[in-house]
């Protein structure tokens, strides 16, 4: 069987949408001790680890840290689930095309942190999440899948986050399962997706289930 590691830093929302998809979760690393996705993941029987960032003199040591502790559950997939690091380029080119990630917005739009508040500054007519391969350059990897919400006239901040935040819990673990069916080409930036056509109520990118 397939075996995937989740790097978390927080809440571990996403986590949890994998782990009840059924997905082969073997285990589950934060760099935070207090991240509230650890308590999720051994909830569901998957090995947990910390790897506390602030124990590191710098990005290079924590990354060597964080690879040998991956590493030692021999995955074939690297997800990253809300995990608030920027990785090295030799951590990426490490994990190439096997490590994913969930952002909450349409990329290449808003790029890094506040999307949400940035989308409604912007004033966007819609928003979203996006799963993509990670490289090294910032949130500007090959896209897997995207899901679309509208912005409405009364958004704030939380409203659209939990607009979106409905559509992540879908589309990331159907991006995660098209990596282990094999289901996943990625040609340049382009990612070809072999997988069934579903119509959905939420506008995404490819629409399977």
């Amino acid at each position: 069987m397939k075996r995937i590691v989740v790097l978390i830093s927080g809440r571990g929302s996403n986590l949890k949408a994998l782990l009840e998809a059924g997905l082969p979760v073997a285990a589950v690393i934060s760099n935070q001790p207090d991240a509230g996705g650890l308590a999720i993941a051994r909830a569901h029987g998957a090995a947990t680890a910390v790897i506390d960032h602030r124990q590191y003199s710098g990005r290079d040591a924590f990354d060597a840290a964080l690879a040998s502790a991956i590493d030692s559950f021999q995955p074939d997939l690297v997800v990253l689930a809300g995990f608030m690091r920027i990785l090295t380029a030799g951590f990426v080119e490490r994990y190439a095309q096997r490590l994913i990630n969930i952002h909450p917005s349409l990329l290449p739009a808003f790029t890094g942190l506040d999307t949400h508040r940035r989308a409604l500054e912007a004033g966007v007519k819609l928003h979203g999440c996006t799963v993509h391969f990670v490289t090294a350059a910032l949130d500007h990897g090959p896209i897997i899948a995207q899901a679309a919400v509208p912005v409405l006239a009364g958004d704030d901040e939380a409203t659209l986050a939990a607009r979106v935040l409905k559509q992540e819990h879908r589309v990331f673990p159907a991006a995660v399962r098209w990596f282990l069916e094999g289901r996943l080409t990625i040609d340049g930036m382009r990612v070809r997706v072999d997988a069934p056509v579903e119509p959905l109520a939420a506008l995404r990118a490819p629409e399977a289930a």
